[in-house]
């Protein structure tokens, strides 16, 4: 299994906040079966603010730069990211061809004796 962190922001009014947190109490069934399909177990984002933090753990042979966007092939989940990407923006420092930013692991407690 691995495990990735990424994070995003939104657009800072709280109404569009809310409407995302709303599509994600019910995210589309179509959204994730197909996370799954890809190798995704097990994902929770998390908010602070504007600020999105999202934790995911996948198969071994998952690599998030090929294969995470490959959801979005199938119809309905390209609807549902282009729908999310209205509530979106990258954060400062992203790199240009990664929506969701990649976060560096800098402390894991399993690894401590």
């Amino acid at each position: 299994m691995r495990s990735f962190a990424q994070c995003l922001d939104l657009v800072d009014d709280p109404r569009l906040i809310e409407a995302y947190d709303d599509l994600h109490r019910r995210v589309w069934p179509e959204v994730v079966q197909a996370l799954r399909s890809i190798g995704v177990e097990r994902m929770r984002i998390f908010r602070r603010g504007t600020r999105l933090f999202m934790y995911m753990e996948t198969t071994d042979g998952f690599d998030p730069a090929r294969d995470y966007q490959a959801y979005a092939d199938q119809p309905r989940c390209r609807e549902w990211d282009e729908q999310m990407r209205r509530f979106q923006r990258q954060v400062p420092g992203a790199p240009p061809d990664s929506w969701w930013a990649p976060m560096a692991l800098v402390f894991d407690l399993e690894g401590t004796d």
